[in-house]
């Protein structure tokens, strides 16, 4: 093998691997996960005289409701699942209606690439609950999903204690602290989609019927996605940065073995 072959094949490996560096490099800047709300506790320990910072975020509390199809529902319902979720009421004059609209709108915009032609994502799950549950009542819900034709796998309507709705919606999910907008704790009704990761941490708060807000939503919700699941890439994509630059360096290595070679020789 001549001079010119060998510089010619390791200018062919190195053009796509200065290429990958590249457009990795300007993906992971425009990667930018969405920010956790709202630390519990935050642990200040020191290890080989340095200091580390570990926050814990609140995770919001546990609850017992009913949804749209009769059956009970809590987290334990939906373990290791993302989840959005909005307050609302059926008998609403103003904004419900809207809202409902755009939250099936999201839902029915985020598939799951994995399969061809399965339009649902595994790791995402809508919420959404009443905040009038005297009135609405699981036939009511039933009849409010059918109105707006929800699919109940992806998408819960729930109803249940009045007290524990607020309570979840002002201290747990803390509807009303972000950007210091007020709620009133009397009526809860906020045109806020809510974005809870798979800890039962708030990760998100997003105008309902702001198209730009629900935009940001979307991206959030599939860089959540990557964040709880980092294996869907293939195992060959995570490997191949190295097994590219071992290829450039073997290669540059057999370069000047051939050439001190023909050196010799000579």
């Amino acid at each position: 093998m001549n001079t010119k072959a060998l510089y010619g094949i390791i200018v062919a490996l190195l053009f796509p691997i200065v290429g990958f560096l590249i457009v990795k490099y300007f993906s992971d800047q425009a990667t930018v996960m969405p920010r956790h709300y709202y630390a519990d506790t935050v642990i200040v320990t020191t290890k080989n005289g340095k200091q580390y910072t570990d926050t814990v975020w609140h995770r919001v509390a546990d609850f017992s409701m009913t949804n749209q199809l009769g059956m009970p529902v809590s987290w334990d319902s939906l373990k290791g699942k993302i989840v959005v979720a909005d307050f609302f009421f059926t008998h609403c004059p103003t904004i419900c209606v809207p809202m409902t609209k755009n939250m099936k709108r999201l839902q029915e915009s985020i598939t799951n690439a994995q399969r061809v032609g399965d339009t649902t994502n595994p790791y995402v799950h809508f919420l959404s609950f009443s905040i009038d549950p005297e009135r609405d009542s699981v036939s009511r819900l039933k009849y409010w999903a059918n109105r707006f034709q929800i699919n109940s796998e992806k998408w819960w309507l729930l109803t249940g204690n009045k007290q524990a709705i607020y309570d979840l919606a002002l201290n747990e999910i803390k509807l009303g602290m972000a950007d210091g907008e007020g709620v009133d704790s009397n009526y809860v009704h906020s045109d806020k989609f809510v974005l809870i990761d798979s800890s039962r941490v708030v990760r998100g708060y997003y105008s309902g019927l702001d198209s730009a807000d629900l935009a940001r939503l979307s991206r959030d919700l599939v860089f959540l996605t990557m964040e709880k699941n980092p294996k869907a890439k293939s195992t060959f994509a995570s490997q191949f940065l190295p097994i590219a630059v071992g290829s450039l360096i073997a290669m540059i290595g057999f370069g000047v073995f051939l050439y001190l070679f023909r050196k010799k020789s000579k």
